[in-house]
């Protein structure tokens, strides 16, 4: 294992006593729920109130990545090298991206989230709990069905999936059998089901929106798992499933303690993806890190279309956590994609999400993560345009040179924030207006699109939804993470498009509307050379290949 600090000395640096973690390894922890109502802080610590969120957004990324999860860990670095006390949220890595095109998550080079290999596989068994007790209410309403429907569940209209935390197309449609050998047909047997992406379930999303244990439970007893033959919705609770999925989810709940390369601390838990969910570690996770440190620095998925929007509009209102600033990561390789290959052609798409931010009232700070082959020239045209536009600026190489690295970052983000104290960040909707109003609200002020197509099928689930009291939820749209449209081949600030509502589903646990564009999938498949073809375990049991 690399040389990294033991968990009670990152403990100390929070004043973490004791009885408020409990060791999972010699460099990890869980932390302890009573920390939501408990300042374990220094008399000398000037935080007398809660600290403040610094929110990590991005650019329109290539398939690549552009490196946000290193730049986000090495301000975190900053921040403390600069003699802040700061600590990084963080979402769990999923396997899906671990072994197919994007690879580990957990940061690279001399800004990583350490011990990096464990947290990118098992970590602490958080996403088996989690596919575990979404599978165990899947088999819940098989049984019932086998055993006699007291609740006449209508087998046709049975929405609950099962979850994988793996890409596998091949799992998408199934044919679930609840048929026994020698018995007769039962009810609901060889019924058509699919397989979602655990990153993308209803359990993850309840998990890392729940403020508390009583929380959790209340969130879970609203799934919303199908309809009787009346029309009427079947949840969770009616099939007392809540009870024994608590128990499979009591230790997920708690967050995890690690530390970065350089030893900061960081708290990594749960991992909804951004383009397929909302984006972001837990809620509990950063509602405790703003009771231990003066800055959090916490990462919204993709770009600012995706996991950033999704912060605000959805994560914001339900939390109570107000982000008291945005760090938006950009690179030569992002905008230049953008741009066709043009640089100054894709400045469009950099402006785009520089107003994206400040459309929610946040003051941004754009941080270019340096690449070793960015020329001086390039970077000279992305900080003036930013000069132009009047948007703070600032170099980062977290990658090759760790927190001295992204001291000029942490400076510039602190510099920002002390000049706009007052910043009041808001919500982009209304949430009575309808959810129609919703999207079309994001596309015309968040993607620059003209308005929305609803399909027959949509419209259909959103009129049900409607029936049953959810017309007023925040949506939270699937699409596509390589466009600000819902067109991954459309480069740069597309105008003249309308956004494709091909389905709306219900997640009334999480709280929100699932609204999918296009052909979007809620399990991916592995690309035709994956990232699996080079991870190995070396004589000595170090696994290989994974960053």
């Amino acid at each position: 294992m690399k040389n990294l600090l033991p968990i009670e000395q990152i403990a100390a640096k929070l004043n973490l006593p004791e009885n408020l973690y409990e060791k999972r390894s010699p460099v990890s922890a869980k932390l302890s729920l009573d920390l939501l109502n408990s300042q374990p802080k220094s008399s000398s610590s000037s935080q007398t109130k809660p600290g403040k969120l610094i929110l990590v957004t991005a650019t329109t990324p290539t398939t690549s990545g552009e490196g946000k999860t290193v730049t986000s860990i090495g301000l975190v670095q900053g921040l403390e090298r600069i003699g802040k006390r700061a600590l990084i949220t963080s979402r769990e890595p999923s396997l899906g991206p671990v072994f197919g095109m994007k690879g580990g998550a957990a940061g690279g080079g001399r800004s990583q989230i350490e011990p990096a290999d464990k947290i990118n596989l098992h970590f602490h068994g958080d996403f088996h709990a989690i596919t575990s007790a979404h599978n165990l209410l899947s088999a819940m309403i098989d049984s019932h069905l086998f055993h006699g429907n007291q609740l006449d569940l209508d087998p046709s209209a049975v929405t609950w999936p099962r979850a994988l935390d793996m890409n596998d197309r091949a799992l998408r449609n199934i044919i679930a059998s609840v048929t026994a050998p020698g018995r007769a047909q039962r009810e609901g047997g060889n019924r058509a089901t699919t397989f979602v992406i655990t990153a993308a379930s209803e359990t993850m999303a309840i998990l890392s929106l729940a403020k508390d244990r009583e929380d959790l439970r209340q969130r879970l007893a609203r799934i919303i798992v199908g309809s009787n033959r009346s029309g009427q919705p079947v949840r969770a609770a009616d099939l007392r499933a809540v009870g024994p999925m608590m128990a499979l989810l009591n230790e997920a709940l708690l967050p995890n303690l690690v530390q970065t390369t350089e030893g900061t601390p960081a708290l990594v838990h749960c991992g909804p993806f951004a383009n397929i969910a909302h984006g972001t570690s837990s809620v509990i996770s950063q509602l405790i890190g703003l009771r231990l440190a003066d800055y959090v620095v916490n990462e919204a998925g993709f770009g600012s279309d995706l996991g950033f929007e999704k912060y605000m509009d959805l994560v914001m209102p339900s939390s109570g956590i107000k982000p008291s600033l945005a760090v938006l990561v950009t690179t030569v390789q992002s905008v230049r994609t953008q741009g066709d290959g043009d640089l100054e052609k894709g400045l469009k798409n950099l402006e785009q999400h520089i107003a994206i931010v400040r459309a929610f009232h946040l003051p941004v700070v754009v941080a270019l993560n340096r690449f070793p082959n960015d020329t001086a020239a390039d970077l000279a045209v992305l900080q003036e345009f930013c000069d132009s536009c009047g948007a703070a600026f600032a170099l980062s190489e977290a990658f090759a040179k760790g927190a001295e690295g992204a001291v000029a970052l942490a400076r510039k983000v602190v510099e920002v924030l002390d000049s706009t104290p007052a910043a009041q960040p808001a919500v982009l909707y209304d949430s009575n207006s309808t959810a129609l109003n919703k999207i079309s609200t994001v596309v015309k002020s968040v993607y620059g699109g003209d308005g929305i197509e609803v399909s027959d099928r949509a419209q259909q689930s959103l009129d049900l939804f409607e029936r049953w009291g959810f017309a007023s939820l925040p949506i939270c749209i699937a699409k596509t993470q390589y466009s600000l449209s819902d067109d991954p081949k459309r480069m740069g600030a597309p105008t003249g498009w309308k956004l494709r509502v091909s389905d709306i589903s219900l997640s009334a646990g999480a709280g929100f509307l699932v609204v999918t564009s296009g052909a979007m999938m809620l399990m991916p498949g592995l690309p035709k050379t994956s990232r699996a073809l080079n991870i190995d375990v070396d004589a000595n049991g170090e696994i290989t290949g994974m960053s």
